[in-house]
């Protein structure tokens, strides 16, 4: 049986630790640096992750491989079926002709495309990321920008700007649910102390939203809705994390955001929107050629709708059918989530499909840096409670409400699968190379040479969690790799457990905009496949800007602010 050794390389934590980093390194640095596109960078970092597991670690060729292969599993499903499902459930709308009703019912809120970066980057996105997660939101606010004169790159990175502060609570909780069950720690007094970190950055992303929508002119200009935005969605998932529900905190924070900025529209309205549907609408049209190049997308129609018709002020007055079948999908989605994650008696039934797969020839040859026989080698197939199964369920909803016919629905899932095809090679790379790096205990090792920065260790210690998210594209495998080592290098600093902890799980809602998984899924869903670096870079200034705020809000915490937790 395979068991890591922490210190491989020359019995130096420190050597080994750089080591086990060149996968990272790889990865980053041919994204940023030499702008390689992201399946080529992520077959790459995968094979230098392989050669540094048998030649540095000492892992059997085969066992390296065969966790490569489980990882690969894992990229495919669950995440890109959620990818796949949510576009094609969006490409549905497409098809019907609704989409445009979708954008002119947005316009009748607000024709700013400012206010409407808030309203659907990040308060709808946050529902969505809510009840799914593991990048549907991405996907579908990105085309939805899109379609409303944003142009794709600046699309993409709203999308992905946005997706930061609801993603410690997504999927109705689950990256704390898991740190909590790995750690023993109860999941309730983890959700408490993310609520007093998570909120920080919420309330100040709206505003960087409209800064990049419109630069520091815009900011100017909407400031006061985008503090309202912010304020209220912080203010609720402080509350609901702390004294309502875990589980319902970002449901919660959605809604009430985007009822505060709708009530406050009614009093007070930003100057300058028309200048700035114009400047949205000269950006679509110079970057449309570059992003069609790549070839048909799932948002090509939502593109065509926002060049025929961006802009155009109100639009058309809508009736209330009409207004309902455009929100028709985003409607059933909630729905359907809300009885699979909230309703007890469906939530223990759809577990109970799952089925649990000992991967062949790995399970039961790998063990844990400690001694313990490793769980990940078991491959779990929720192929009914997957979010990307519901969201299959929803589409064939949508599809029937629309009456479209079974043969023009599997068409549209065919097209959405071939305009993911990259985007699922590099999902599954990623994932096949945080699953060699966990296994070969490259990951631990990177961690616990960070952990031994001692009392100084609170600074860092979102920087695991960010690391974490970063490679896997998923907060909930941040909190899997790294949960159980902020407890334990917590209790040899001297620090608070829980604080810890909860660090790592909000140092992955910052890390989620650089995740090559994620960047990938925007790119892709906006046509921008194979220039995924250009979003990483981008992206990367404004993930080390709120990755420090948070740095220090955690080292401050365990010292002078600990009064602001439970």
């Amino acid at each position: 049986m395979y068991r890591p050794d922490l210190s491989p390389v020359a019995d130096s934590l420190a050597l080994s630790a750089l080591a086990g980093a060149l996968p990272l390194l790889t990865l980053f640095v041919l994204l940023g640096a030499v702008r390689l596109k992201a399946h080529w960078a992520g077959l790459a970092a995968l094979a230098v992750a392989v050669l540094v597991a048998v030649t540095a670690y000492g892992m059997p060729p085969g066992l390296a491989l065969l966790a490569g292969a489980e990882g690969a599993a894992f990229g495919l499903f669950p995440i890109m079926w959620i990818v796949v499902a949510a576009l094609w459930v969006h490409q549905l709308t497409v098809f019907s002709g609704r989409f445009e009703d979708l954008r002119r019912s947005f316009n009748l809120v607000s024709d700013d495309p400012r206010v409407q970066a808030l309203l659907i980057a990040f308060c709808f996105g946050a529902l969505l990321e809510a009840l799914a997660g593991f990048g549907a939101p991405v996907a579908i606010t990105g085309v939805m920008l899109m379609a409303l004169g944003f142009s794709p790159v600046r699309a993409a990175v709203t999308a992905l700007v946005a997706n930061t502060a609801p993603v410690a609570f997504g999927a109705v909780a689950t990256p704390i649910i898991t740190a909590g069950s790995l750690t023993g720690i109860s999941y309730e007094d983890i959700g408490a102390y993310v609520g007093r970190q998570t909120p920080l950055l919420a309330l100040f992303v709206p505003l960087l939203l409209v800064a990049l929508v419109d630069g520091v002119r815009g900011m100017r200009q909407t400031w006061p809705v985008a503090l309202v935005c912010g304020a209220a969605f912080a203010l609720a998932q402080f509350v609901s994390a702390s004294f309502v529900s875990v589980e319902l905190t970002d449901i919660i924070a959605s809604l009430v955001s985007l009822a505060a900025v709708v009530g406050f529209l009614r009093l007070w309205r930003p100057a300058g929107g028309a200048r700035v549907r114009e400047s949205l609408r000269t950006a679509a049209v110079r970057e449309g050629a570059d992003a069609r190049s790549d070839g048909p997308g799932p948002s090509d129609a939502g593109a065509g709708a926002a060049r025929d018709g961006a802009g155009d002020g109100e639009g058309a007055r809508l009736g209330t059918a009409r207004m309902l079948l455009a929100f028709l999908p985003y409607l059933v989605v909630i729905a359907v989530f809300s009885v699979a994650k909230l309703w007890d008696a469906a939530e223990e039934f759809l577990a109970g499909t799952d089925v649990q797969v000992a991967w062949p020839g790995l399970d039961g040859q790998v063990l844990t840096a400690a001694g313990e026989r490793s769980s990940t080698t078991v491959y779990a197939f929720p192929w009914l409670s997957s979010p990307g199964s519901l969201l299959l369920l929803c589409g064939v909803l949508v599809a029937a409400a629309y009456r479209l016919r079974i043969a023009d629905a599997a068409r549209e899932f065919a097209r959405t699968v071939v305009s993911l095809r990259w985007a699922l090679l590099t999902v599954a790379c990623v994932l096949a190379l945080a699953y060699v790096m966990n296994l070969s205990g490259q990951t631990v090792t990177v961690g616990t040479w960070i952990a031994g920065a001692g009392a100084a260790f609170a600074f860092l210690s979102p920087l695991l969690g960010w690391l974490g998210t970063a490679v896997t594209g998923s907060d909930t495998s941040a909190n899997a790799l790294f949960a159980t080592l902020q407890q334990s290098a917590a209790g040899r600093a001297g620090l608070d457990p829980t604080l810890l902890v909860a660090a790592n799980t909000s140092g992955g809602v910052v890390g989620k905009m650089i995740s090559p998984q994620n960047l990938t899924i925007a790119a892709t869903a906006v046509g921008l496949t194979g220039r995924e670096s250009e979003l990483f870079r981008k992206a990367i200034a404004w993930s080390l800007l709120l990755l420090l705020v948070l740095c220090l809000l955690v080292f401050a915490q365990s010292h002078g602010l600990a009064w602001m937790l439970p």
